[in-house]
């Protein structure tokens, strides 16, 4: 999917320009998104781009009654990072998983709920930590690695909407982006 146009879609247009800007900036680096500097630049972007009303077509809002939605919304052609909204209808909620790479994502509407995990080696699985809610607004970055298991979902009434940053290409999004994982629970069952 290529960049989208300026005129069309100028809140998205200025989240990509802000992303292209964090890259360059840091272009020296060998993996610039484990800067701290990336890490705050990221959610200051997705909390800008969130807070912007116009930043999502009715389409792109749209959900789907088997699974959450992921609707990719642009992808860099240098391949650095795809940018998705995620509908969340009622009761809709991911795997417990970690990313294969950086993340970072923003609630646009409504509440998620999210729980954190931390992983157990020696059992090779996940365990739960602690459940949060996630409110419009709310902005979150994590590195790839097992450091940030988590499962977003919405335990409301009224489907909500994240918009998810992820370091591949657009390409990619649906097969390089989660590790899925086994939880204590799961692994107390088989």
């Amino acid at each position: 999917m290529p960049f989208p146009v300026a005129g069309r879609h100028a809140p998205l247009a200025r989240l990509c320009a802000a992303l292209d800007a964090m890259f360059e900036a840091r272009a020296h680096l060998p993996e610039p998104a484990d800067s701290t500097l990336f890490a705050r630049s990221m959610r200051v972007a997705l909390a800008q781009a969130a807070a912007d009303p116009d930043l999502l077509t009715a389409a792109q809002r749209e959900g789907s009654v088997e699974k959450y939605r992921r609707h990719l919304l642009a992808a860099d052609p240098h391949g650095r990072y795809a940018i998705a909204a995620l509908v969340w209808l009622p009761q809709q909620a991911s795997p417990v998983h970690a990313h294969h790479t950086w993340c970072g994502y923003a609630v646009v509407d409504g509440t998620l709920s999210e729980t954190v995990f931390e992983w157990n080696g020696a059992q090779h699985c996940a365990s739960a930590t602690r459940t949060q809610p996630r409110r419009q607004g709310a902005v979150s970055f994590v590195r790839g690695g097992r450091g940030g298991i988590h499962q977003l979902g919405n335990r409301s009434d009224a489907p909500a909407v994240s918009l998810h940053i992820y370091g591949v290409a657009g390409a990619q999004i649906a097969t390089h982006v989660n590790d899925i994982l086994r939880t204590a629970q799961t692994s107390a069952l088989t």
